[in-house]
Parts: structure tokens; C-alpha cells; sequence
């Protein structure tokens, strides 16, 4: 898991700094291509039917998946990676909100308490942190709801699809979007640019084969806690790459986000364990 969450802190400093070569779409383009080139491959190989059985729902994850892509990596040109990434871990909150909805899922007193000790860290951030660009956080803020909105498409979908299936739907589709968006803007990379764009998806292709496989080969209460080193990785790579800067008080409001969401995941797996 700590190599999962150091490749994604890498994938996520390589789309800041293209951001001052190529648009939001080439970012797109790249980084879905670079792991279809994986992905499919691996389906093929492995005899297994590419278009799925439930295709209404493996088209909404990938549209609703590409949607808040495009707007995470819009997010970055505003604000420090550290904080974008902080900021976009609160899905899950937004996925129990969700899932109160549509999977008639319940959600314990508790876990909103410890929802609205990650929201206050996100006051702080911008009610006291006054840096922070008002357009990047709500930028951010509708990429996370969107995130909290695929995991429950996931849920939903369950082991019927075979995770590659799901998978390359949403890199197809995420090619597809942001190669033609990106028609009227192309920008051709150059020199070193084209190493950062084969970052893209060389560093997430990376990041989710050893995060799969950190979950196959240690309980879920292990692992997942360790996701949230992802935050520390980037903000690191933040200063010393891209010279971000962060008060006492945009710490403080990362940290409340990631201790309400860890006293949620640790909740959690308590409940989760046979009494």
C-alpha cells in the first residue's frame, strides 16, 4: 500500500506540472490511454468478455468517473496537490450519503460525527485559510461527490463484472472524452512533457495493481488506513517540486479531514468484525 499511495502521489505531481504545457483534456487523454494500454491487454489475454453484462451501469461509472476526473485535475492548477488530494478523500463521505439512498444502507451516529469533524477540517481550510482559490475547492468539492457517487455504482454493480471490465469501461470512455475534447486545444507535448504524460499512466496503472493487491493479501482494517499516506507523499513531493507553501492552519484543516475519515474507516472495521 505504501508503494500504491507513492506512485499515486507521483501520477498526481506529474499533472501539476503539465498543467503550464497541455489543457485538462490532454491530461485526460493521457493518463486514461496509458492504462488502457494495460488494461485491455490483460482482458484479452484472459479470455474475458470486454463489454460486460450490466452495460447501463458500466457506462454511468465510466461517464461519472470521467466527469470527476476532468475536474480533479482542473482542481490542481489552483491549489497545492496536498490539498486538492485532502480534499477529494472526502467521497466516502459522500458515497454513505449516497448509499443512504440508493442502498438503503444505514449509517451509524458515530460515523457523522466523525463526517463532521473531516467538513470542519474543510471550514478551516477556507474560512481561515483565506489563500485557498474559492474555484479549485468547488471544483474539488463536485470532483469528490462524484467519487462518492462511482463507489456506490461499484457497490451496485458488485461481482457480477470481473474489476478489469470495470476498469477499462471507464479508461475507454475517459480516452474517448478527453481526446475529443481535447481536438480544438491540442497542445503537442514536448520534450520532457511526454515523460510526465507517460507518468500518467504508467504511475496509476502502478498504484492500482498494489493497492489490489495489498487488499488480497491483508484484512481490509490493515490496509486501508495506509491509503492516507497518499496525502503525506504529495504534499512532500508538493515542496520540494513545485515550492507549495502551507500555514499551520491549512495543516490543521488536512489533518481534521483525515482523522474524521481514518475514526470513520477504524468504525467501521470494528463493526465489521464478528462479535
Amino acid at each position: 500500500m505504501l508503494l500504491s499511495t507513492f506512485a499515486f502521489a507521483c501520477m498526481n505531481a506529474a499533472v501539476k506540472h503539465l498543467h503550464d504545457s497541455v489543457g485538462v483534456y490532454q491530461i485526460v487523454f493521457f493518463r486514461a490511454l496509458g492504462s488502457l494500454v494495460f488494461t485491455l491487454p490483460l482482458l484479452l489475454k484472459r479470455n474475458i468478455p470486454i463489454l460486460g453484462q450490466q452495460r447501463t451501469l458500466l457506462v454511468a461509472r465510466g461517464v461519472v468517473g470521467v466527469t470527476s476526473m476532468v475536474l480533479f485535475f482542473s482542481a490542481v492548477k489552483y491549489l497545492s496537490v496536498g490539498t486538492a488530494i485532502s480534499l477529494r478523500y472526502l467521497a466516502p463521505v459522500f458515497a454513505a450519503i449516497f448509499a443512504v439512498f440508493f442502498l438503503k444502507e444505514r449509517v451509524k451516529p458515530l460515523q457523522w460525527l466523525f463526517f463532521a469533524i473531516a467538513f470542519f477540517g474543510v471550514v478551516v481550510l477556507k474560512g481561515i485559510e483565506t489563500s485557498l482559490h474559492s474555484y479549485g475547492l468547488i471544483l474539488v468539492l463536485i470532483s469528490a461527490v462524484l467519487t462518492g457517487l462511482v463507489y456506490v455504482i461499484i457497490s451496485k454493480i458488485g461481482e457480477k463484472e470481473h474489476p478489469l471490465v470495470i476498469v477499462n469501461y471507464f479508461m475507454v470512455i475517459a480516452t474517448l472524452t478527453g481526446g475529443v475534447l481535447s481536438i480544438y486545444s491540442w497542445v503537442t507535448p514536448k520534450g520532457i512533457d511526454w515523460l510526465y504524460l507517460s507518468f500518467l499512466g504508467v504511475f496509476g496503472y502502478i498504484g492500482q495493481i498494489f493497492m489490489t493487491k495489498a487488499f488480497q493479501i491483508a484484512s481490509t482494517h490493515q490496509v486501508a488506513p495506509m491509503k492516507y499516506v497518499e496525502v503525506i507523499f504529495t504534499i512532500l513531493l508538493g515542496v520540494f517540486f513545485f515550492n507549495d507553501a502551507y500555514s499551520i492552519w491549512s495543516l490543521f484543516g488536512i489533518a481534521l479531514i483525515i482523522l474524521g475519515l481514518l475514526l470513520n474507516l477504524m468504525y467501521k472495521s470494528y463493526q465489521s468484525k464478528p462479535k
